[in-house]
């Protein structure tokens, strides 16, 4: 675990290999959260919804479809 300090103005570094592997950039916000005597330092969650958007094949749009159909009809 490793050991950070506190600076003057109360600011911590946080390890290099910890920010890589949570994205944490110079500006990123954090959320602190203080429990039972315990200090949490949360990163930012990124939004699921623009995660997900690319993993599906594109389908093809209501007009590729509709001129597909036509194509068909008229053979």
């Amino acid at each position: 675990m490793p050991t950070v300090r506190t600076l003057s103005k109360g600011q911590i570094v946080i390890p290099a290999g910890i920010r890589k592997r949570y994205h944490i950039e110079p500006g990123t916000e954090m959320q602190i959260m203080e429990y039972g005597g315990i200090i949490y330092l949360i990163p930012p969650v990124e939004d699921p919804i623009k995660a997900a958007c690319g993993l599906l094949p594109p389908k093809p749009s209501l007009g590729e479809r509709l001129l597909k159909e036509r194509k068909k009809e008229f053979r």
